[in-house]
């Protein structure tokens, strides 16, 4: 009961939603002060980059032997396990992302609204994508041609660009490494995403394993500047006491994994005070927000949240990848603040360090959205009813916020109808982007409010519409 009306004071806006019974809030001071920070933050760059970009295909998967769609291999070795895994560690030989410009990056998400960045320092393919001193399967060893190039430790670069921008800085790690002799030891056939070998019976590898994880993310936390996120990929690497057997895929987790994440988050810590741990899909401590993936909950929850989705089809870069529109960018943005989460959205860099010419687009068209209609999105909190047919509510400082959807091709009607709020008397209500105040009045059905023609005619943003009103 503590730990609950801790969270109450922590976020007291969420007095509706599902109650977590897993989720613990987080007990130190800085950590609650960052994560409230986070919060308003709203909007954030997630990026998968590695190797694996060169073949166009998933990040890391078609490494995995399992028979799920994600892993399928493709390609001149696809029937030989043992030949695909040696050709696809031999592509760091040919990784040479020429192109690669972080402060390019950094301008682009700046001006599309994004707030945060979370970025890829090592996928379950155990390539690091930074300056790592305990293995040389690492985009700065002698045998990737990026070496020799001045910004090769990318991980550094790309921070530094985005807290240029004043950028919350996130550092994605992977806690499976699949290249680790410790994780999957060559002496047995890896038979799936799991430690290939009993933990119990060779403990000794385990804690080797354990060490090198510590140690990559110590270098994570001491040789890359400030850091605000500590996002851990790869759930199933986790305790046996966290394991859930009525969650399908925590059913096959045959034994648990256990990293030690108290002594990984004390280090942390340590080198980062208030740092955000994102342990994630394993309930304590280290999970101080959850990351529901490529979707968004029908309700709010009472507990910080994060949807992370791809703006293009793949996490990783694939040739000619089809792009969400504009519109469903940005309904996506509006339905998860409404809900009291934050977007994370991902792009992914060409094996060149660039990015298709359709992500800046996207990220110019939200820019423009998010120009006019920001105040709705930034530090705001959510309001029953959250969500109505078309409409979106946020709320900040007694202003509340109606969102409304525009379907494809739908144009600004002659009025709209709220029928939750109503403002008080003789106060004005407000489309934002237009300067003039809007008539309205009380009908039975809600507040209804007129949109002269020379408004309906020329709207300051397509996609969607904001009122604002006094509560």
């Amino acid at each position: 009961m503590k730990r609950f009306f801790f969270l109450l004071l922590l976020f007291p806006f969420v007095v509706i939603a599902q109650h977590s019974k897993s989720y613990t809030p987080p007990d130190d001071p800085l950590v609650v002060e960052k994560l409230a920070e986070w919060q308003d933050l709203k909007f954030g760059l997630l990026m998968h980059w590695g190797a694996y970009s060169l073949w166009g295909i998933v990040e890391s998967w078609s490494l995995c032997p399992e028979d799920e769609g994600w892993t399928v291999r493709r390609g001149p070795y696809s029937n030989n396990w043992y030949e695909y895994k040696k050709a696809y560690e031999n592509l760091p030989k040919q990784f040479n992302p020429v192109k690669f410009n972080p402060d390019k990056w950094a301008e682009a998400a700046k001006a599309a609204g994004m707030r945060y960045v979370v970025f890829t320092t090592k996928h379950h393919d155990g390539f690091s994508m930074f300056d790592t001193k305990q293995t040389d399967y690492k985009i700065t060893a002698p045998q990737v041609p990026f070496s020799s190039n001045p910004k090769s430790d990318v991980t550094k670069e790309i921070f530094s660009a985005f807290r240029k921008k004043d950028f919350m800085i996130g550092a994605y790690f992977s806690k499976p490494d699949w290249h680790n002799e410790n994780f999957w030891w060559p002496y047995f056939p890896p038979k799936d995403r799991h430690v290939n070998y009993d933990i119990k019976r060779y403990p000794e590898r385990w804690e080797r394993f354990k060490d090198f994880t510590y140690n990559q993310i110590e270098e994570l936390m001491t040789g890359y500047g400030k850091m605000d996120i500590l996002w851990l990929d790869g759930g199933w690497v986790r305790p046996q006491s966290s394991i859930d057997p009525t969650v399908s895929w925590q059913a096959t987790v045959p034994f648990g994994q256990d990293v030690d994440m108290p002594r990984i988050a004390t280090m942390a810590r340590k080198h980062q005070p208030g740092l955000i741990m994102v342990d994630r899909s394993v309930p304590g401590l280290y999970e101080n927000y959850t990351t529901p993936e490529q979707e968004v909950p029908e309700k709010p929850h009472n507990f910080p949240w994060e949807t992370c989705m791809t703006m293009a089809g793949s996490w990783s870069y694939v040739p000619n990848d089809v792009y969400k529109p504009a519109r469903k960018l940005i309904h996506l943005l509006a339905d998860i603040v409404a809900k009291g989460g934050n977007f994370l959205l991902n792009i992914a860099p060409g094996p060149d360090g660039e990015w298709h010419d359709e992500a800046y687009v996207r990220l110019q068209e939200i820019g423009g959205w998010m120009k006019v209609n920001q105040e709705a999105i930034y530090g705001t909190k959510p309001i029953a009813p959250y969500v109505e047919n078309a409409w979106r509510f946020t709320t900040k400082q007694n202003n509340l916020y109606a969102l409304y959807l525009a379907k494809e091709g739908e144009k600004m009607p002659e009025s709209f109808t709220i029928t939750h709020f109503s403002p008080p008397k003789n106060s004005e209500i407000h489309l934002l982007g237009y300067a003039k105040p809007l008539k309205w009045r009380k009908t039975p059905d809600g507040t209804q409010i007129t949109l002269p023609p020379a408004l309906r005619q020329n709207p300051p943003t397509d996609w969607a519409w904001v009122i604002r009103m006094k509560q």
